[in-house]
């Protein structure tokens, strides 16, 4: 399929993980409506909080939560990004905070667990120590779809444009960033970075993000987005709850890519020989 219609959730999550799942369901139902055949959920969806309560709210996967989505996802026949949840260890006293990636017929298909962890002192705001109770992951995700191969990064990856590129050398012609991007950052950052990976790969990103006040003192930007191969926001949510959907076509990715060509393979190819070689590291 050429076109595609995807969507993404904006939420205030709190530490009422039911309460939570009902608002998910209730904004993917929405999104299957507006005839939706992808649809993403922001950054720990299902609690969100004081670290040491999403840490108590904990899952195996499969487990509640996934399951509740699996079940929405074969009700619509539609893909869904599972934004992100904690994911329990066995023996483990921190968690991964892992997106997982459903099939129309309500399979877990794909799982990405969040690169690069934010440890991070906000100026201005808050001081950030996701290391302090999350395990990073140590593998990027590109997942075959009826439409597409897409990629999966959760929040802070955005800030990492090699993680990007990889992903689009890995044949991602959809990439999703489920967060939740604090307001003291997003203000400034989110836009700018969100429409930045998009142009620079040529990509579309789709970008779910929690909005508002949570417990904790935590207050996350909002303005989910989506965003086109040529960095033009097809989408942006307004500071509610709500879901936003935009049209994707494929042929506009191949016409963008066709008039501009950004991805220099042979100088990848050069930087590997120079390195094989034992020369000094490329700089740029």
């Amino acid at each position: 399929m050429a076109r595609i219609i995807a969507a993404a959730v904006q939420m205030t999550s709190t530490e009422d993980k039911a309460a939570n799942i009902d608002t998910a369901v209730r904004l993917l139902d929405r999104a299957a409506h507006r005839g939706a055949r992808i649809a993403a959920l922001p950054e720990t969806f299902n609690c969100l909080g004081a670290p040491e309560t999403m840490l108590e709210n904990a899952e195996p996967i499969p487990g509640p939560t996934t399951n509740e989505l699996c079940h929405v996802a074969r009700r619509h026949k539609m893909y869904i990004v599972g934004g992100s949840l904690f994911e329990k260890m066995a023996g483990r006293r921190k968690a991964y905070n892992t997106s997982v990636f459903i099939s129309p017929e309500g399979q877990i298909v794909g799982i990405y667990r969040k690169l690069h962890l934010f440890d991070a002192e906000v100026p201005g705001g808050a001081s950030h120590r996701e290391s302090d109770f999350m395990i990073p992951g140590d593998e990027i995700v590109v997942l075959e779809t009826r439409f597409c191969p897409v990629g999966i990064t959760i929040c802070y990856d955005l800030r990492f444009p090699e993680l990007y590129r990889a992903l689009t050398e890995g044949d991602a012609r959809i990439i999703f960033v489920p967060a939740a991007f604090t307001a003291a950052t997003g203000k400034d950052h989110w836009n700018v970075l969100l429409r930045a990976r998009a142009i620079e790969n040529q990509v579309y990103v789709v970008a779910p993000n929690q909005f508002g006040d949570h417990p904790g003192g935590k207050r996350s930007h909002g303005r989910s987005m989506i965003v086109d191969p040529w960095g033009t926001v097809l989408a942006k949510a307004p500071d509610m709850e709500c879901t936003v959907t935009a049209e994707l076509s494929l042929d506009y990715l191949d016409e963008v890519r066709g008039h501009m060509q950004v991805h220099d393979h042979r100088r990848r190819d050069l930087f590997e020989e120079e390195e094989e070689e034992g020369g000094e590291e490329p700089i740029g």
